[in-house]
C-alpha cells in the first residue's frame, strides 16, 4: 500500500516549507523515523521523519520549491505490500481524443484542488502521434502552477532543472527575468466546448514603461543593468520578506518612543560585569535587564501581551519573550519561555544559549514558537530610533536603541548622562496610544531605579 506522506506544520501560523534537500530518492528503502528531507521555514530548518516503513516510490516535489504545509511530497510503498496506483496525479498535461484527434488542454492548479479544462475543436486539433501518446506527464507543484498563473506563462515552454526535468519555481522566475513572451489570454472557447470549472486567475500586472523619477511597483519587472550584481533570494529571505508584508499590510502599525537616563544602570553593570562572566561563563549584557522592566510592566499592563483574533482580543497568559538574532543570511526570533519567572541571571542565560544555538542552526520548533511580545536590542548595531514592524500575530514590539552619552538637563544644570530611547510599535488595532504610553512609563521607571540594590539572581 502506498502512504502518503505530507508536507509537515513545523510550528504554529507556519503555512509552508521549502524542500531545501531530500535525503533520499525513489527506490531507497526507509526506516520509520528515518529522515526523508531537510525543510527549510522562516521559523527553522527541520528533517521530515518517515511514518511508516518501506520503500520510496515516487518523489513529487523538486527541491528548492515552496508548498503549502498539508502538500504531497512523496509516496513510500509500505514494507510486506504491493505497489499501488498514485492517487493523486497532477493534471500538468491531458489528452482527450475526440474522433481520433488529441485536443489542447490546459490546466489550473491549487494547493487544495486541481481543474482541467479541456477545448474540443476538430478543425484545429493536431493529429495524435505515437510519441505524443508516450509522452509522460509533467508536474508542477501548485506554487510553479501559481506564479505561471499570475505572469501568463506557458510552462510547456519553460525548461525545467528540477529531477527528472521537472520545473521549479526558480526556472519560471529565470523564465520571467529573461524577458521571454508571454502567451496570450485565452480566447472565448468556440462553439461545441466543454469546460470544467477553473480557478480564477490572479490578475497579472503588465510591464510598464516608468515615468522619470518613479519607483517600480509590486508586479512590475526591474531589469539588471549592465555591472549590476543579481543576489538570488533564498527561501528564508522570501519566507522573512512575505511575513513582513503581511503584517505591515493586515496590522494597522502606529509607533512612540520615550528616552531613558541609564546612567544608574551602566555603572551598576560595569561593577559586576567581570565578577558575573567569571562565575557564570556568560557575558552580563543590558538587555537581560530590559527584559527583566518589561516582564514585570506586562503584568501591569497584560493587554500589551495580547493578540488580535478578528473578532476578540486574546490577552495571553504566559508571557514568552521573542528576542531577534541575526545570522549572516537571515533573522531568527527565537522565544525566552516564561520570562517571567525568570531572574536576570536566568534570562542572560537564556539569551546566550538561544544566540548561540541560533547561530550553529541548532533551535527547535519548540524554541521559535508561543512568542507574546518581541524585544528586539537595535542598539546593538548603533542604533538611536527605529520604527520595527510587528511580530505577528503579536500585539507590539519594542527596540532598545544604543547607550549614548549626552549633555542633558539635570536641576536647570547640564550634566552628561547615559541616555537611550524605546521604541515600540503597536497594533492599533488592539492597543491605543494611550496605554502603551503607560507601559513605556513603567519601563522606564523600572530601568531608571536599577542600582546597587537590584537583584540579578
Amino acid at each position: 500500500m502506498a502512504t502518503k506522506v505530507l508536507m509537515p506544520q513545523l510550528g504554529e501560523s507556519v503555512t509552508e516549507g521549502t524542500i531545501s534537500k531530500w535525503l533520499v530518492k525513489v527506490g531507497d528503502t526507509v526506516s520509520k523515523y528515518d529522515p526523508l528531507a531537510e525543510v527549510t521555514t522562516d521559523k527553522v530548518n527541520a528533517e521530515v521523519p518517515s511514518t511508516v516503513s518501506g520503500r520510496v516510490t515516487e518523489i513529487l516535489i523538486p527541491e528548492g520549491e515552496t508548498v503549502d504545509v498539508g502538500t504531497l511530497i512523496l509516496y513510500i510503498e509500505e514494507a510486506g505490500t504491493g505497489a499501488e496506483p498514485s492517487e493523486a496525479q497532477p493534471a500538468a498535461q491531458a489528452h482527450a481524443a475526440v474522433a481520433g484527434t488529441e485536443q489542447p488542454v490546459s490546466a489550473v492548479s491549487s494547493p487544495a484542488s486541481q481543474t482541467v479544462s479541456v477545448a474540443v475543436s476538430q478543425s484545429q486539433a493536431p493529429v495524435s502521434t505515437q510519441t505524443d501518446v508516450a509522452r509522460p506527464k509533467q508536474r508542477y507543484s501548485p506554487a510553479v502552477m501559481q506564479l505561471a498563473q499570475q505572469h501568463n506563462i506557458d510552462l510547456s515552454q519553460v525548461n525545467g532543472s528540477g529531477a527528472e526535468g521537472r520545473i521549479t519555481r526558480k526556472d519560471v522566475q529565470a523564465y520571467i527575468a529573461s524577458g521571454a513572451p508571454v502567451r496570450q489570454p485565452e480566447q472565448p472557447q468556440p462553439s461545441g466546448s466543454i469546460v470544467a470549472p477553473a480557478q480564477t486567475a490572479v490578475p497579472q500586472m503588465a510591464d510598464v514603461t516608468l515615468p522619470a523619477g518613479s519607483k517600480p511597483a509590486a508586479g512590475n519587472r526591474v531589469q539588471a543593468a549592465p555591472g549590476d550584481q543579481v543576489i538570488p533570494v533564498t527561501s528564508v529571505r522570501k519566507t522573512i520578506a512575505s511575513r513582513m508584508q503581511q503584517s505591515k499590510h493586515e496590522a494597522p502599525h502606529a509607533w512612540t518612543t520615550v528616552e531613558l537616563d541609564v546612567t544608574n544602570l551602566v555603572n551598576f553593570r560595569n561593577q559586576i560585569k567581570d565578577e558575573f562572566k567569571q562565575k557564570e561563563g556568560v557575558n552580563l549584557t543590558y538587555l537581560p535587564f530590559f527584559i527583566k522592566a518589561v516582564v514585570e510592566a506586562l503584568k501591569e499592563y497584560p493587554l500589551i501581551n495580547s493578540t488580535w483574533a478578528g473578532d476578540s482580543i486574546i490577552v495571553k497568559k504566559n508571557i514568552n519573550i521573542s528576542i531577534a538574532v541575526a545570522t549572516d543570511d537571515a533573522l531568527y526570533v527565537p522565544v525566552i519561555k516564561d520570562a517571567d519567572q525568570k531572574s536576570i541571571y536566568g534570562i542572560a542565560k537564556s539569551i546566550d544559549d538561544l544566540a548561540a544555538r541560533t547561530r550553529a542552526g541548532k533551535l527547535t520548533v519548540d524554541d521559535m514558537t508561543g512568542g507574546t511580545f518581541t524585544v528586539n536590542n537595535t542598539g546593538s548595531f548603533g542604533s538611536v530610533l527605529s520604527a520595527p514592524i510587528i511580530n505577528a500575530p503579536q500585539a507590539a514590539i519594542l527596540s532598545v536603541e544604543a547607550i549614548v552619552k549626552r549633555p542633558v538637563v539635570i536641576d536647570d544644570m547640564i550634566a552628561i548622562r547615559s541616555m537611550t530611547n524605546l521604541c515600540m510599535s503597536l497594533d492599533h488595532r488592539v492597543l491605543d496610544g494611550l496605554i502603551c504610553g503607560r507601559f513605556l512609563q513603567s519601563v522606564k521607571q523600572k530601568i531608571e531605579g536599577i542600582g546597587s540594590e537590584t537583584k540579578i539572581y
